[in-house]
This record gives C-alpha cells, structure tokens and sequence, in this order.
C-alpha cells in the first residue's frame, strides 16, 4: 500500500437513501481532481461502483475496527465521517490527522478531531446540503448541474414500463393502504403501462396475488444489486423507502408516496421526480410506526397519485 500526504477518506453513510444524498459531495470532489477513495460495507460496492474514477475500500459485516484501521493507517491524510460506528471508530484507531463530521452526533463526536458546528436555525434544506456543506468548506463549487445527473448504465428502460412498489424498509407507517395500491393498478393499463409488481416484501407479494395476470411479478435483488433491475423501468411509483432513491440514482421517473416523512427534507434528487403528500396535524412524525389512525397515509386518494401520472 502506497501513503498519501494529500488523500482523502468519505466514509460512505450506511442509510441507502443517505449514501445516495452524499453523491453529488462525492461527485464535486472527483470532478476537482482530488484524491478522494470511498470507504463503504460490501453491500454498498455495487453502487459506488457506478461512479466513474472512484477508488473504493470495501469492508465485511464481520470485520473489526482493529483490523480495518490497518487497511487504511498512513494513507489517508483527512477522512470525512457521518456516522458513528465501525467506520469512524476504524478511522481514528488508524490516526487520521484530520476527521470532519457534524458535531450534532455525540457518540461520533469524540471520534472527530475537526467537528463541524450544527447549521444555524432556518428553513429545512434538503439532505444533501448536509454533504454538500463539507465539501464547500474546501472551496469547491457545488452549483453543477452533473453532480446531480443520474449515472448511466448499459440498460435501455422498456418502453411505459412501471414499477410499483408498496413496501417501505422505513416501517409500516411509511406504506400506503394495499386497497389503494390495488385500485392504483387497476387504472394504470388505461395509460398505456406494461406494470410489474415488487414482491420481495409482503405488501408486495399479497398485491400481485390481488392483481393476478394483470401485472407481472418482480422480486428484486438485495438493494445492492437491485441497480441494473431499476434502470429498466421507465417509472418507480414507491411508497417512502430506500428504493426509490436507487431507482433516482439510475435514471428511473419516481413517483413517492411520502407519509411521516418531510418530502423537502428526502425527496428523491433531481426535479423529474412527484412527490405526494397529505399533510395532517401530526406531519411531519418521522416515525416508523404509527401512534395515532395513520391519517396521512389513509387521507392520500389514488385519485391524486393517478393524476400525476401520465
């Protein structure tokens, strides 16, 4: 192994829809030249290897800290961290002179020696200034269209070809009644979709036992792999979840279904996207479990998700 005075470590976040905001800070570094390697779990190498130039430390769900710290001790001369937890504790175990990170998380906090101090109160921005902040701080222009392009793939999506996906891997208050998926399917056929059905999860798996042949069956790979899957749909519609967010990221039109979530907050980048939301009294919660009649969830007509879809 080589050592650098001058490389850098991004710790890719482990959330999907996270590593997926982080893109375009990963992007602006790659496009200013900098010597920038990605430091992700093994589930994750698939995605960060759609990004072009990008050297990548990939690491096992077994691995140690201690054994991590090896890999990377005398080569990185500053890391960029997220999260607390292996990847951070493997970074200062390995004497990373410099390690950026918000200072809002207390457990990483002490792993940080350039802690950054929370954003002054103001108006919810996206998530993905939260990356792009930190990249900004080194003088970079963040304002460039292609750091927030889709990447593109060797996949060419069929032609009205829909995707429809019920289940959320953020809980059960993220996914819309299945009556409303079911009666949503029904009227897709009239606008000219070939529609498949995600069935990898239950809400899935009973919705396409409702729909029979009317809808082809899909069960899609671990989020890892599922990339090359998406990029061959021409439209997502998604209840709130980490899918959509890779489908984004390879080109896919998404339509999202938010609930307890903030669409300002984690909307899917890039302006092609609808997001809908019926915003209640209680909305935004956030949480992945209801405590009240889930009303944002059962408020949302189909009426207004057909609508947007042409």
């Amino acid at each position: 192994m080589t050592s650098s005075t001058h490389a850098l470590l991004f710790a890719a976040p482990t959330r999907w829809d996270e590593a997926c905001f982080s893109v375009p800070a990963v992007r602006a570094m790659l496009a200013a030249g900098l010597p920038v390697t990605v430091l992700c779990p093994a589930e994750q190498e698939a995605f960060w290897e759609t990004l072009p130039g990008l050297e990548r430390i990939v690491y096992g769900p077994k691995i140690s800290a201690k054994a991590l710290a090896a890999e990377l001790e005398g080569r990185f001369a500053a890391a960029f961290l997220w999260e607390a937890g292996l990847a951070a504790d493997a970074c200062a175990k390995a004497g990373i002179a410099r390690r950026s990170g918000p200072a809002g998380d207390k457990a990483l906090l002490k792993r940080l020696t350039d802690p950054a101090a929370p954003p002054a109160p103001g108006p919810m921005e996206h998530r993905v200034q939260h990356y792009l902040g930190f990249v900004e701080a080194l003088g970079l222009d963040t304002r460039i269209a292609s750091l927030f392009e889709p990447v593109k793939l060797d996949m060419v999506p069929s032609p009205g070809s829909v995707l429809l996906v019920p289940d959320s891997d953020f809980g059960r208050s993220h996914e819309w009644p299945l009556d409303r998926w079911e009666e949503l399917a029904k009227t897709l056929p009239e606008k000219g979709g070939a529609l498949t059905v995600a069935t990898d999860r239950p809400l899935g798996r009973e919705l396409a036992g409702r729909l029979g042949e009317s809808a082809a069956v899909l069960a899609l790979p671990v989020f890892g792999d599922c990339l090359p899957v998406l990029a061959g749909f021409e439209r997502v519609i998604a209840a709130d979840g980490s899918l959509p967010h890779l489908a984004s990221h390879v080109g896919a039109t998404c339509t999202v279904l938010f609930g307890p979530n903030e669409p300002d907050w984690k909307r899917p980048l890039g302006k092609r996207h609808t997001v809908l939301r019926r915003h209640v009294e209680c909305s935004p919660c956030f949480s992945p479990k209801c405590a009240m009649d889930l009303r944002c969830q059962r408020e949302l007509t189909v009426e207004q998700v057909s609508g947007t879809i042409s």
